[in-house]
């Protein structure tokens, strides 16, 4: 077993995290215990991988899903069985073995293939499936938007503490900084938060999921009066101040996207606006792969509007991305396959090349198809959801949580031409988007126009059942919201 960096807690709360998520399994509702263990798992587990022999790295999201999936073994079995292979799950299958083919594709062996591949599964296979499982209905997403929205607000003090006294947290608890401080300083003083997560801009996206979350479910009157015996609306604020004063103009940016998009879908009952967002990756990624766009007059209009150093490092990753798309495209259909072969050096074999957007990376490494499948596998469940919800019943409670999910997937898209922060919990977003549609069209026995304004969605949880965690907002008080 490779050694992980840090103290004594790494490997404690690492290989003591599947025990506990059984016990959580046993003590509740299984859909609110998924839901617990991967918003909790993601929050604090520490930033290691463990190289176990034969076996994919030893992740927190490894150590996630596999203490659901067992937890869900001993004490909720019969919930594998409610799993159906349909054609809508082709995409994220092809994207979880691109892998294989580029490592087949440039005579790498079948058994690095294979390597890489359960390292994907892992990591976007797994939480894809376990939502297809847990979260295919809009209950179960109900309860895991919920959860993310705790999350954010239990997050609110950690952030502050590391926005004031700087990213420590993950260094005094487990031994080690996870990224490097230097990225952590703000430009004007600060700092930008990490807390116990990859980077500074993945604890924003997540603040910024979860007050995109609050805010939809607080207007739709999905969200609890209280939580945790305080005013929701007191929370949800201090959630919005929080995330506007942690500064990472990006993720604050997609966050005001989201909400203008799906506010103004729902009033106009419209859907060009979604539909603008799910253009625009492929759209960015065709002028700049065929070479029609090269950036420089958007990094002008940010150097005149915004900031001169901000225009710089977008111009930095526009230049990168250039002399790794003209590599990309010399290689395979399949790309480059792993090892660095995507990558560019120079004539003493130092690697000159800088790759931020999960695309660019993708496109070098698994090549047009594997790029084909990534961008299907992301946008197919907002496609799906287009179609069979019309926008007019996005702030139904029902619907509100699988609508921000549906634009937030959008949006990721969308960052990920720029950015490669991977969160396991936007599949999950996906898996149970996918299993709400399947659920819906399996229930339409009438025309499609009839179904989207008289289906309604069997509950797996009844609508009066209550837990010691999540209520809805009419039940009386539980004992931790009400």
């Amino acid at each position: 077993m490779g050694n992980a960096p840090g103290n004594i807690m790494v490997p404690v709360v690492m290989f003591g995290w599947i025990p506990f998520v059984m016990i959580l399994f046993s003590r509740l509702e299984a859909k609110i215990a998924a839901a617990a263990a991967f918003v909790a798992g993601w929050m604090f587990l520490p930033v290691v991988a463990y190289n176990l022999p034969a076996l994919p790295d030893y992740t927190k999201t490894t150590a996630t899903c596999v203490g659901i999936l067992a937890g869900a073994w001993l004490f909720d079995k019969e919930r594998f069985g409610e799993f159906r292979f349909s054609a809508v799950d082709i995409p994220i299958l092809l994207w979880c073995t691109a892998p294989f083919f580029s490592s087949v594709a440039n005579g790498l062996g079948p058994y690095d293939g294979l390597s890489q591949t359960m390292y994907q599964s892992i990591t976007w296979g797994l939480p894809y499936y376990i939502a297809r499982i847990y979260f295919s209905d809009t209950e179960g997403l109900k309860i895991l938007a919920l959860a993310i929205v705790i999350g954010g607000i239990v997050y609110i003090p950690f952030c502050w503490f590391e926005m004031i006294m700087s990213p420590q947290l993950h260094r005094m608890t487990y031994g080690f900084h996870q990224h490097s401080f230097l990225q952590t300083i703000r430009a004007g003083g600060g700092f930008r938060p990490m807390v116990y997560m990859d980077h500074g801009l993945m604890t924003s996206m997540w603040m910024v999921i979860a007050v995109f979350l609050g805010t939809w479910l607080y207007l739709s009157g999905s969200l609890p009066k209280k939580i945790l015996f305080v005013p929701t609306v007191y929370l949800l604020l201090l959630l919005v101040f929080t995330t506007m004063m942690m500064k990472s103009f990006g993720a604050i940016s997609l966050l005001f996207l989201g909400l203008i998009v799906i506010i103004l879908t729902n009033k106009m009952k419209l859907r060009f606006l979604i539909l603008i967002l799910l253009v625009t990756p492929h759209l960015y990624i065709v002028t700049r792969t065929t070479g029609t766009w090269d950036g420089r007059n958007l990094s002008q209009f940010v150097a005149e509007k915004i900031s001169e150093e901000r225009a710089q490092s977008l111009q930095f990753r526009f230049d990168n991305e250039t002399i790794l798309i003209d590599k990309a495209l010399q290689g395979t259909f399949f790309g480059w396959g792993g090892f660095g072969r995507s990558r560019v050096y120079d004539d003493k074999g130092r690697d000159i090349s800088i790759a931020d957007g999960l695309w660019i990376i993708t496109l070098g490494q698994n090549g047009i198809y594997g790029l084909i499948a990534l961008v299907i596998a992301v946008q197919l469940p907002v496609v799906l959801f287009l179609l069979r919800v019309k926008p007019n019943r996005w702030n139904e409670q029902q619907w509100a949580a699988p609508a921000v999910m549906a634009v937030f997937l959008a949006i990721y898209m969308i960052d990920n031409l720029l950015n490669s922060m991977i969160n396991p919990i936007y599949m999950l977003f996906s898996g149970g988007i996918i299993g709400v549609m399947l659920r819906l069209h399996a229930g339409a026995h009438a025309s499609i126009p009839e179904a989207e304004s008289s289906i309604t969605i069997r509950q797996s949880v009844p609508s009066h059942s209550t837990t010691r965690f999540i209520t809805e907002p009419e039940i009386s008080p539980s004992r931790f919201i009400s």
